[in-house]
């Protein structure tokens, strides 16, 4: 691969897109962190009704809107905001993506420029994220692990938090506007088939506010996931969404086989069915244990541990729930939809 005007070593231009909706004070603080890295930041805004738009001005940063034509998506706020810094900083060498729930720490970007000056073949670096408020639920806590459950160095994907050389965005023509979910991955797998490398720096990138405290988030967030995952497996053959996708299945096949299982077992009072219905249920206990003693392996406490392990063993059913609306909406040639499940921050009165 020839790599083109890789980053200068005396000064580097950056951008950043920062992508919200209804984000409030988490967008205050979001935009306040980019401030500090004294680099254009351009705001794009998802139909807000918090007052977002004024704040994001007064913050100082370029706001724009998403057109309301199409179904919102974080890929095409991202393409957006993408396109708007390249119009007013055309100088930019690698821009910043973060979501407004996100702060960016302090000295992340010295760090991860200079790991892209160094590496010219790298086209995406991205690192820690640490939960706002890991306390303050189970919910925010499994969060957190999933995001950081990844060693440093050369990965397959990223998150929606991360820098990217724009050679490296312009060559593979940015985001997908049509995946609504998984939109990272599907970008990451047309980058390293064009030779790039996406590394993962061992260092803290943000602090995400994930504001996740009831069961109905967590699982609405699993479907959301289920939803994607089978989108960008099923359309681009992404790797870990077509493992994943065959995992629901296996597990839903489980579930279907353990109810039918027991459910015959009471009626009949089979003692055959009974020792079927009771290997079911040690298979699922099996892979409960496996997870936990993965998750204690890489020093996390018991409780957490085994609380991780319960969510991950469970999260097969709200993600055959979001396969199951994805090929709904396909029979039904409806749009790709975007599931959210997050609660509005109140609008801060400025």
């Amino acid at each position: 691969m020839t790599l083109h005007n890789p980053i200068e070593q005396e000064s580097v231009r950056v951008g950043i897109v920062v992508i919200g909706r209804n984000e409030g004070e988490r967008l205050l603080r979001c935009l306040q962190s980019c401030a500090s890295t004294a680099a254009s930041v351009v705001y794009v805004d998802s139909g807000s009704t918090d007052g977002s738009l004024d704040l994001a001005q007064g913050q100082g940063a370029t706001v724009t809107q998403l057109d309301t034509s199409a179904p919102f998506s974080a890929a095409r706020a991202r393409n957006l905001g993408y396109k708007r810094i390249r119009e007013i900083s055309p100088g930019v060498q690698i821009v910043q993506f973060v979501d407004g729930d996100c702060e960016l720490a302090a000295d992340w970007f010295p760090y991860a420029v200079d790991s892209m000056r160094l590496h010219t073949d790298v086209a995406i670096v991205a690192g820690r994220l640490k939960e706002r408020f890991p306390d303050a639920s189970i919910y925010n806590r499994v969060g957190e692990i999933e995001w950081n459950l990844s060693e440093s160095g050369e990965v397959d994907s990223v998150g929606g938090i991360f820098i990217i050389r724009c050679d490296a965005f312009d060559g593979v023509g940015g985001f997908n506007p049509t995946v609504t979910a998984g939109e990272e991955p599907e970008l990451c797998l047309r980058l390293l088939r064009q030779g790039w490398r996406i590394v993962r720096l061992p260092r803290e990138m943000a602090t995400h506010d994930l504001s996740m405290t009831r069961f109905s988030q967590w699982w609405r967030r699993m479907v959301r996931g289920g939803y994607g995952s089978m989108d960008v497996g099923h359309r681009f053959g992404v790797t870990e969404f077509s493992k994943n996708n065959l995992r629901v299945l296996a597990w839903t096949c489980w579930l279907a086989a353990f109810a039918v299982s027991g459910a015959l077992a009471a009626i009949t009072g089979s003692s055959q069915l009974k020792a079927a219905t009771t290997l079911l249920l040690c298979i699922w206990l099996a892979m409960l244990v496996r997870i936990a003693l993965r998750m204690l392996k890489k020093q996390y406490a018991w409780d957490i541990s085994i609380a991780y392990a319960l969510f991950m063993a469970i999260a097969f059913l709200p993600q055959a729930v979001g396969q199951a609306c994805y090929f709904g909406d396909r029979l039904r040639k409806h749009s790709a939809r975007l599931i959210e499940y997050k609660d509005n921050m109140p609008s801060i009165d400025r």
